[in-house]
């Protein structure tokens, strides 16, 4: 009897990827190699200044004079790092950032960890194997993993099945939503479901909504907001955060990026109970097992937290959607994710050869942005992905539209109103 083996996910990915993605390096359209910057004008390895539409660093606040006075004095105290896990030693700045982080999410327990994905490594197997209090389990887990939710959690699947099943699920859709939910009470099962707050390529999540829905069959929501924090909410707290009227609820976890519009670099993680924060340290893989966040990069979050809790994060995030505001007017609301709060927006491509063509059309007008194909988007088709910062400038954002409206007419990019 023949048997057929199942084919692994980067096997899948390999021979499904064209060589769309190798072009776009091979005519320097992406994977840019920077010489220097001044604010948002980067000088590429290989020559000429271009205005870029690429970082996530949406507040600018990576160039902020806090920041780099904090990283050098951080230098000239310690060296470049303290190679150490934090369990056995760690920086003066480490209780510090956390504290901060605690006041800005007030009332909610807060570890900070060198990236948002080893919060998702070293926090989901604390919550699938029924370790962390705040969210008990008392019956078999079943992961749901939304079909968008960033690939640091879909990679981790062999790893979330030695504690449940899991199932891909579309959380945009109430009907495939409530449908899964209540397989999941028919079993007998505690549903985990696992989303992103702001897609990096798609638009916002109804934080609230999915949190009753998922409480309603005795469920935990799971929330990468990495692209949310910052942006919006008080103190800069993000968008989940501040979709829950800043206060968490008993059964959503929270994680963060500290090295998007937060300015710095890391992860942390929120959860319900400050109780659980004791487990999370003594037990999470990666604090055991891994050090802390260099040093100069630590002591730069601290000054950006600080910057959190003072008014100057309102006149930025202002700054922010101001910007996005005049480029969705300029795109006539045209692109993707337009008129939504999300610094991120996107012109699709029905084929590959016509985003490839574009991104040349921008790199000619001296404008930089992220291109993106398989598997980040649907095969066969394209994406050029635009980061709206408050460092952008006026004159920046109707550069891009005027870029936009000459790729319209060479006919390459129709946009649906």
């Amino acid at each position: 009897m023949d048997t057929k083996t199942k084919q692994d996910w980067m096997s899948i990915r390999r021979s499904s990827t064209t060589g769309a993605l190798a072009t776009a390096y091979a005519e320097r359209l992406t994977g840019f190699t920077v010489a220097s910057r001044v604010g948002k004008f980067i000088t590429l390895q290989d020559g000429g200044t271009f205005t870029e539409f690429v970082s996530c660093s949406y507040l600018g606040l990576e160039t902020h004079p806090k920041l780099i006075s904090a990283a050098r004095q951080a230098m000239e105290t310690f060296g470049l790092h303290l190679s150490s896990s934090r369990s056995a030693m760690r920086p003066i700045y480490l209780p510090q950032l956390e504290e901060l982080l605690g006041q800005i999410y007030e009332g909610s327990g807060v570890a900070v960890f060198t990236s948002t994905s080893s919060v998702h490594l070293g926090v989901l197997p604390l919550l699938g194997s029924g370790s962390l209090t705040g969210y008990p389990v008392t019956k078999q887990i079943h992961w749901m993993m939304d079909k968008t939710a960033h690939a640091s959690m879909q990679v981790l699947r062999g790893i979330l099945e030695q504690f449940g099943s899991v199932s891909r699920v579309e959380a945009s859709n109430p009907d495939s939503l409530t449908s899964a939910l209540k397989v999941c009470t028919d079993k007998g099962e505690t549903p985990v479901l696992l989303i992103d707050g702001i897609g990096s390529m798609s638009g916002l999540v109804p934080i609230a909504e999915l949190s009753r829905q998922v409480a309603s069959a005795r469920g935990y929501l799971y929330v990468d907001d990495a692209h949310g924090i910052s942006i919006t909410g008080r103190h800069g707290a993000g968008y989940a955060f501040s979709a829950v009227d800043h206060l968490l609820p008993v059964n959503v976890i929270l994680a963060g990026s500290l090295s998007k519009a937060f300015g710095g670099a890391g992860g942390f993680v929120v959860v319900s109970n400050p109780k659980d924060i004791d487990v999370i340290r003594t037990l999470a893989n990666p604090l055991i097992f891994g050090h802390s966040i260099m040093l100069p990069m630590l002591a730069a979050n601290v000054a950006a937290a600080k910057i959190h809790l003072s008014e100057e994060i309102d006149l930025l995030q202002q700054r922010l959607w101001k910007n996005v505001s005049l480029i969705d007017s300029l795109t006539v609301n045209q692109l993707l994710n337009a008129g939504i709060q999300s610094p991120v927006r996107g012109a699709f491509f029905e084929t590959e050869e016509a985003g490839v063509q574009a991104a040349r059309i921008l790199h000619d007008h001296k404008l930089l942005l992220f291109p993106v194909f398989y598997p980040i988007i649907a095969q066969g088709k394209a994406m050029l992905r635009f980061a709206i910062s408050a460092d952008h400038s006026d004159t920046d954002i109707k550069l891009l539209g005027a870029a936009l409206q000459a790729i319209n007419s060479e006919g390459l990019w129709t946009p649906s109103l």
